[in-house]
């Protein structure tokens, strides 16, 4: 047996550190904040412990909460006072995230990323306009309170191209309002290249673009969609969204994105597909970006609550585990509690 060969000597306190591979930072992370339009105080969100909906006159006071821990970047979800079939108020100069915006703009420093979709603002809790087909389907679910199960599996839901114009018009309200990036999730096709001519168009040239280039149409969501009340009416996304199956196609996904003008890529979720957000990495030029989604965070503090885990070891290798994939950065609802263990 050959000894002198010795890892174990390398990892000793002191040294282990000197020669770590993979190091998390507060500048990784990239903290959610949701703000209501309907509440005047600060409301729970009960499946993911330590996070609640603030008012807009709460905003400032919460970022500043954040970037207490060393955290400097958020990414901002507005609940609307009101829903219609087209998701009106996302681009509303007086919205909830337009208002929270101007305020977080003046009052703090922080970096403010807006997440751009339409699900939180539409009636019917899908990601664009609804098709002609989609859109019969959810008169019925309104009037007669459901639609059958065979109707449910129709491939028709969102109509991709008339969501567009949608898209361009949040970005740019969103921009007007102090947005120092965007961030499309709606999964639709073309919204990069959307974005970017409307944002270009109204004089937003510097203004980058954070793709949700990689998101699974994914069971880890759940949490989140209480949290921002953006739970489809009817059906579910998985016309839309990418198949769980799929790694090949988040290359494609990655490639159309970088075409059309993306700065940054993200994958989401994140722990189940630290091989895509691997891939990914290995593929681009451009900085990667993992979701640590609110499914990922409800779960670790659940085996924790019954005293399975440390919620503090699990939450900070987890993050580990996603940097060491190849993420840049990392969206998670973890951030302040890490940071302040960093």
């Amino acid at each position: 047996m050959d000894l002198t060969r010795r890892p174990r000597r390398l990892r000793r306190d002191g040294l282990r550190e000197l020669v770590g591979e993979t190091h998390l930072h507060e500048s990784d992370l990239v903290a959610p904040v949701f703000v209501d339009a309907t509440t005047d105080e600060q409301v729970p969100i009960e499946s993911m412990p330590g996070h609640e909906r603030v008012p807009v006159s709460e905003a400032v006071a919460r970022v500043e909460e954040i970037q207490e821990t060393g955290v400097e970047s958020i990414i901002l979800f507005g609940i609307p006072g009101s829903k219609d079939a087209r998701g009106t108020r996302a681009w509303a100069e007086d919205g909830v995230v337009q208002r929270a915006l101007r305020r977080i703009s003046d009052e703090t420093d922080v970096f403010t990323i807006t997440d751009v979709c339409l699900c939180e603002y539409t009636d019917h809790g899908h990601c664009g306009v609804l098709d002609d087909g989609a859109r019969e389907r959810w008169e019925r679910v309104e009037t007669d309170g459901g639609v059958a199960a065979s109707e449910q599996e129709s491939d028709l839901t969102v109509d991709n191209d008339e969501t567009l114009d949608l898209l361009g018009k949040i970005s740019k309200s969103h921009a007007a309002a102090g947005a120092d990036m965007i961030a499309p999730s709606s999964a639709t096709d073309g919204m990069v290249g959307a974005i970017r001519e409307a944002l270009d168009g109204a004089g937003y040239t510097d203004i980058p673009i954070m793709s949700y280039a990689a998101k699974y149409e994914s069971a880890f969501y759940g949490p989140f969609r209480d949290a921002a009340d953006g739970a489809p009416a009817f059906g579910d996304r998985r016309h839309y969204q990418m198949d769980p199956a799929n790694s090949d196609e988040a290359l494609r996904e990655v490639d159309l994105d970088v075409e059309q003008g993306a700065d940054v890529l993200m994958v989401k979720p994140a722990l189940p597909y630290l091989d895509v957000v691997g891939r990914v990495d290995e593929h681009t030029d451009r900085p990667v970006a993992a979701y640590n989604v609110s499914g990922e965070y409800a779960m670790l503090h659940a085996a924790a609550e019954n005293g399975w885990l440390d919620i503090e070891e699990v939450a900070h290798e987890s993050l580990l585990s996603i940097k060491r994939a190849g993420a840049d950065l990392i969206v998670t609802y973890f951030a302040e509690s890490v940071a302040e263990t960093l």
